[in-house]
């Protein structure tokens, strides 16, 4: 299952984004031409999570759509999986502009709030006197 190499890799550039500080929510955006299956995707996130920033985080995946563009007539469309054949001229020379990717969209870290400006973060309030 390649799902798990790829959770194993996301999951270094995670901990490399967080600083440390825990993560609450991964998305990715995986097209249907990019090889990945999200289920799979899934159940191998929630291995390679164990024991990281992201352990308690929650894997959001948005699919996105396959997307030619015609050199034909110039059209860009959306078109199914497996027809890669611009909708109006039906022209086969085509470019895939979108279906094939796996991107990290975001990642949502659990970061304390900042302490105001010119107040030190250990200090303590002055008595009032």
């Amino acid at each position: 299952m390649h799902e798990l190499a790829v959770c194993q890799a996301l999951m270094t550039e995670v901990q490399r984004l967080s600083l440390a500080f825990p993560v609450t929510r991964v998305v990715l955006r995986i097209g249907p031409l990019s090889g990945v299956e999200p289920r799979q995707l899934q159940r191998a996130f929630e291995i390679a999570r164990a024991g990281t920033v992201a352990e308690h985080a929650q894997l959001c995946i948005e699919p996105t759509p396959v997307r030619i563009h015609c050199l034909a007539c110039d059209e860009a469309a959306d078109v199914s999986v497996n027809r890669l054949v611009c909708p109006r001229c039906g022209g086969f020379r085509t470019r895939l502009l979108s279906g094939d990717e796996l991107v990290l969209h975001s990642v949502d870290i659990d970061r304390p709030a900042p302490t105001p400006t010119g107040e030190h973060p250990c200090a303590t309030p002055a008595a009032a006197t």
